[in-house]
């Protein structure tokens, strides 16, 4: 288990990832002089002091435990995942990854690990995964988690039909690393 270091300061992604939102929305909030930072000289990047965001976070009532250095976790239920893949995984300092085997040990993990992002396969029950995806969406603790599908087969009516029941990305099945990042990208940056 790799153990994160706390950075002192951060990238707008980062917050973003942090604070569930979209990457412009933090970037506003930094244009409007509500969350304090500096520009990079000669550069259009922001970047936070985490004294800032913290001191930002208590004023606007954001839950802290989030702040973990801006890694974004993630949970991926009911799939087994190649070797290559969970190093990949492991060696990324962006992502601290959990599987669970299963719906109990789902739910077990998502209350004590918190998840940013859920990836859920929907092949075998694409409307029993619906039901877990608006249980996600539903609850205190885990709303702002994005949920992504994964799938052996997608098809443009499939991709419609999950979107349209609340996952905010879908993933085909089996998938590389970099197809994997991409989708967590697309999903933790969607404007809402």
């Amino acid at each position: 288990m790799r153990t994160s270091h706390r950075k002192d300061v951060l990238t707008t992604g980062q917050v973003a990832t942090v604070c569930h939102v979209a990457p412009r929305t933090v970037s506003k909030w930094f244009d409007s002089g509500k969350l304090k930072g500096y520009r990079i000289p000669g550069s259009r990047d922001r970047r936070i002091p985490i004294d800032q965001l913290i001191a930002f976070m208590r004023a606007h009532g954001l839950p802290l435990d989030g702040l973990d250095g801006g890694t974004c976790r993630v949970l991926i239920v009911g799939e087994q995942l190649p070797g290559e893949l969970l190093e990949a995984l492991s060696a990324a300092d962006r992502y601290e990854v959990r599987t669970a085997a299963n719906g109990f040990e789902a739910g077990v993990f998502a209350q004590q690990f918190r998840p940013h992002v859920v990836v859920l396969p929907v092949d075998e029950d694409a409307d029993g995964a619906a039901g877990i995806c608006r249980n996600i969406k539903g609850s205190a603790s885990l709303g702002a988690a994005k949920v992504i599908a994964s799938a052996n087969q997608i098809t443009e009516s499939l991709r419609s039909r999950l979107l349209s029941k609340g996952f905010d990305e879908v993933l085909p099945s089996p998938y590389t690393f970099p197809q994997l990042a991409r989708t967590i990208e697309n999903a933790t940056d969607l404007l809402r």
